[in-house]
């Protein structure tokens, strides 16, 4: 996993490539809403995406996490289909479903169903490299799904510019980065994480909590501000040091937001020491966040080492997979 994360440029730069070589069936400015259906490390680009497109798309974004799609979907919803394998059974069903609703999904995969179904109903297929670990490929389905969003005309094409510039920042940081990685892992050890985020960063704190999931193999929880502040802040009630807060920061972040943080701060170390902030580095939201995604990635994969775990083990979710198939 350490070498997957390691290789995250170069899936970007192989990323761009291609992005560049998709050429729509749609039209820019022909969609009412948009509907991203993924799961896992397929979907979580999806769940970031949507939060960037919040800041400049006209019609409302929503992101499906199961078997099902919303009632609105339609021939005028730009549906996306993100599934890495093209197998995952929550997603076909959505195809399918959207399908028969009229839509034209674009579809993001590496083969399987998703690309028959694609190839057979003549959708739009972007078609990225096979055979790794889904959570380990998010460079190649958060590329495409910006460019789907910027082709649509609902992200300005400075969007990519922006990724391209977050990828330049992780390779002239990278030593620093993974420095920075094994710090925050020390402080972390042995703890039960709580990671905390604003809004618009959920999406990154999802995928911290996942990748500690998975690389970890470590159970924790993530909020975000401000909502927290109206229901979990009140749980704090307990004093444990076996738990570590780790909040998510942007230099760019909404001032009221930044009072709210500070105040939170003073509820949780009465209850806990350690409290530690990780914060962003580059010159826009799309930066940021990556910057925040792979320092995470390096984290989740220097806690394995800690824990002597292998990082790429899933064998529990095979074996969910394994007693679903045997279910009609």
């Amino acid at each position: 996993m350490k070498d997957l994360v390691a290789t995250f440029s170069d899936q970007l730069t192989k990323a761009f490539e291609i992005a560049q070589a998709y050429k729509p069936a749609f039209k820019p400015g022909s969609f009412r809403n948009v509907f991203i259906s993924g799961l896992g490390g397929s979907g979580i680009g999806g769940s970031i995406v949507s939060e960037f497109a919040a800041m400049s798309s006209p019609i409302p974004v929503v992101v499906g996490k199961g078997y099902f799609i919303p009632a609105f979907v339609g021939p005028e919803t730009l549906v996306i289909i993100s599934s890495y394998s093209g197998d995952t059974e929550e997603t076909v069903n959505a195809l399918q479903l959207a399908l028969e609703a009229g839509a034209k999904p674009v579809c993001v995969s590496s083969g399987g169903k998703v690309a028959a179904i694609a190839k057979e109903k003549e959708l739009d297929l972007i078609t990225i490299p096979g055979g790794m670990p889904p959570r380990a490929c998010l460079g190649y389905s958060l590329t495409q799904l910006i460019n789907i969003f910027v082709k649509a005309g609902l992200m300005n094409v400075s969007a990519l510019e922006e990724l391209k510039a977050a990828n330049t920042l992780l390779i002239d940081r990278e030593e620093d980065i993974k420095s920075k990685a094994r710090e925050y892992t020390a402080f972390i050890d042995h703890k039960m994480p709580v990671i905390y985020a604003t809004t618009y960063y959920e999406g990154v704190a999802i995928r911290f909590r996942q990748q500690l999931n998975e690389n970890s193999k470590i159970l924790c929880w993530h909020h975000v501000f401000p909502e927290m502040n109206h229901n979990e802040l009140v749980g704090w009630t307990t004093k444990s040091d076996d738990i570590a807060v780790i909040i998510l920061r942007d230099p760019q972040e909404y001032k009221r937001n930044q009072f709210r943080i500070e105040i939170s701060k003073e509820v949780f170390s009465k209850y806990t020491s350690n409290i530690l902030e990780i914060y962003a580095e580059g010159n826009s939201h799309i930066e940021r966040a990556v910057y925040l995604i792979h320092l995470c990635d390096w984290i989740s994969c220097y806690l394995a080492d800690f824990r002597n775990v292998n990082a790429v083990d899933i064998q529990v979710i095979n074996h969910l997979k394994s007693e679903l198939s045997k279910v009609e």
